[in-house]
């Protein structure tokens, strides 16, 4: 039996549309496994993240205290006057380097000279009062409580000449120690008062670097350590701890310390910024590289390194000096593999 051709052709469309249906199936389950697999992927755990590592030894370093400070004069007075008058005379410049007991400052004598005279002159008299009431005592003539008297009357006198004297050296105003008369505050003609100042004397020699100690780093401290100052100069001082206060600041919670130098030819003045380094002993150190350390979640400073069982851990880590190699720090144990690279 001959089929129609318009047959032929419905069957011919729906054999068509059959395998259209059946390769799309076969694209789409392939795409679903393609897919069922990436999601797989992607929800499997990741392995542990890489880091890179520097191990360290555990070495007797030793400890250094370091604070900002400044040069200071070890002692700094203000030479007053003890007696009134008016300046006649200011021998040393303003600045200078004197010796103890160079005139600072002249007072008018005025009438005090004369004072002094005659008290010298009363005790020439009463010397012979004395010397005569002796002999004549020897001889009889005087009794033993003449004597005395007499030997009172030149007692008074020569204690009346040592008032004059004193009196008289006063108007002499001299330099307490050897140092700088580093401020004149009475010219020639001015007034003093008993107490009122001719100048300020200061010692440089030696000299003082102070500063202040955090009360973290006093129990480290002790008199008579080494101490070393580097000034913006370049110039560098050695000398020792001479002073640690044993009570704080009221309001910085510090500790004034003082480093004792020599400073031949008063080279290095007064007042000059420093860093000085403090020796504070030896203990166990470690050397890492300043990209170890890190802040943990409360703040503080520390290093990330591998246990032994390749767990990361955290520790918390003082710094006791910088150096160009890197940072030494203290609270370490033994050998220690710290995290340089890979620890967010």
């Amino acid at each position: 039996m001959r089929l129609k051709s318009s047959y032929v052709v419905a069957i011919g469309i729906v054999l068509f549309a059959a395998l259209l249906f059946a390769v799309g199936s076969l694209s789409g389950g392939k795409k679903d496994k393609a897919d069922a697999k990436a999601a797989a992927a992607a929800a499997k755990p990741a392995g542990p993240p890489s880091v890179q590592v520097q191990v360290t030894p555990e070495t007797l370093h030793r400890y250094t205290v370091t604070i900002r400070g400044r040069t200071e004069a070890a002692r700094s007075v203000v030479v007053r006057s003890e007696t009134a008058g008016s300046v006649a005379a200011v021998p040393s410049l303003e600045g200078s380097f004197v010796r103890k007991g160079a005139i600072l400052c002249k007072l008018n004598v005025d009438a005090r000279q004369a004072a002094v005279d005659q008290a010298r002159a009363q005790v020439r008299a009463q010397q012979l009062t004395q010397q005569a009431s002796v002999e004549l005592a020897r001889k009889g003539y005087r009794s033993q409580t003449q004597v005395l008297q007499a030997q009172a009357g030149l007692d008074n006198a020569q204690a009346i000449l040592r008032q004059a004297e004193v009196g008289l050296e006063q108007t002499n105003i001299r330099a307490p120690f050897d140092g700088v008369f580093d401020k004149r505050d009475a010219e020639i003609g001015a007034y003093l008062a008993p107490g009122q100042s001719c100048g300020t004397m200061i010692e440089l020699d030696p000299l003082l670097i102070v500063g202040d100690l955090p009360e973290t780093e006093t129990g480290r401290l002790r008199v008579g350590a080494a101490g070393k100052a580097l000034l913006l100069s370049g110039e560098t001082l050695s000398g020792q701890v001479r002073y640690l206060s044993h009570e704080a600041d009221a309001q910085t919670r510090t500790y004034h310390v003082e480093v004792t130098t020599r400073n031949p030819g008063l080279k290095v003045r007064s007042g000059l910024s420093a860093t000085v380094k403090i020796d504070a002993g030896q203990g166990p150190a470690h050397l890492a590289p300043v990209s170890a350390l890190v802040l943990d979640a409360a703040g503080r400073q520390g290093v990330r390194y591998v246990q032994d069982n390749d767990v990361v851990a955290f520790a918390p880590v003082t710094v006791i000096e910088e150096t160009p190699e890197g940072v030494w720090v203290s609270g370490l144990h033994g050998q220690v593999r710290l995290i340089t690279v890979g620890q967010s």
